[in-house]
């Protein structure tokens, strides 16, 4: 966590360096040009860095392009990661979950990514709707098995996305913060009154075949396969992911691809 009284505009490039330097270079600017002025009291700051390694790591020589569907109906060439092996892999009511392990550190976390694939090629906001309304639903669809894959297909990406975060809180119900009425004396003491103007957020998240390097009650139905379960995993189409670490159900990251060759 970076914390600053802010003096002058200047503040700006301490933050930015203090991010560049904790997410090691993955994002190198997090506060735009012009974002804080001669009325600006106090920034607070926060980052997050991951790089995780595949318990089982993806042979590049396999890796080979093949054609991803966009959800306007074109598609892209795009190079795609293949492997033989058993994978963690559940199917369920309209989706694909696919788990994939990182190595463990020197404790008891363990961390993984998880790829929602929708079964239909434009399930993309459907799912995503699923995902941020209904409860539990991760901890539903999360696969406790491996099974033989007789098509495996993951596209590699690079993911570069930020955005100013203000509007969007206050759309879901926060506004007490951002208003002159706000209270933040808890937080630091000053002798005006402070609130929030602005907060910015900036996400960076690369998958290959390495691993992953980043800078953020109803029943469900299982399909009945016969022993033993066989299942494909092509994600040739948008999905959603995310960095979960699985002890305590944490979400690090969560974000969608619509199209792999675009990273921001």
């Amino acid at each position: 966590m970076y914390f600053a009284m802010v003096r002058a505009p200047e503040v700006a490039s301490q933050v930015n360096s203090w991010v560049e330097n904790v997410t090691t270079g993955l994002i190198r600017e997090i506060l735009p040009k012009g974002s804080i002025d001669y009325t600006t009291r106090l920034v607070l700051g926060n980052a997050l860095y991951f790089k995780g390694l595949w318990t089982e790591k993806f042979d590049e020589s396999k890796t080979k392009y093949d054609k991803f569907h966009l959800l306007n109906g074109d598609t892209v060439q795009t190079p795609f990661m293949s492997s033989t092996n058993k994978q963690y892999i559940s199917s369920s009511d309209g989706l694909k979950v696919l788990k994939i392990p990182y190595q463990k550190g020197g404790d008891n976390r363990q961390f993984s990514m998880y790829i929602l694939l929708p079964k239909r090629r434009d399930g993309l906001w459907t799912l995503a709707k699923r995902l941020s309304t209904e409860s539990e639903f991760i901890d539903k669809h999360i696969p406790t098995e491996k099974v033989v894959v007789e098509q495996f297909m993951l596209p590699k990406f690079k993911i570069s996305f930020g955005f100013e975060a203000t509007n969007l809180l206050k759309s879901l119900g926060l506004q007490l913060p951002f208003s002159t009425e706000a209270n933040l004396s808890e937080m630091v003491n000053s002798h005006v009154g402070l609130f929030i103007s602005s907060i910015f957020h900036k996400s960076f998240v690369e998958v290959n075949e390495q691993g992953t390097e980043a800078a953020a009650a109803t029943s469900v139905a299982i399909e009945q396969q016969q022993m033993p379960i066989v299942m494909d995993f092509v994600a040739d189409h948008p999905f959603l992911f995310l960095i979960r670490e699985d002890v305590i159900g944490v979400v690090l990251f969560i974000g969608h691809v619509a199209n792999p060759l675009v990273s921001s």
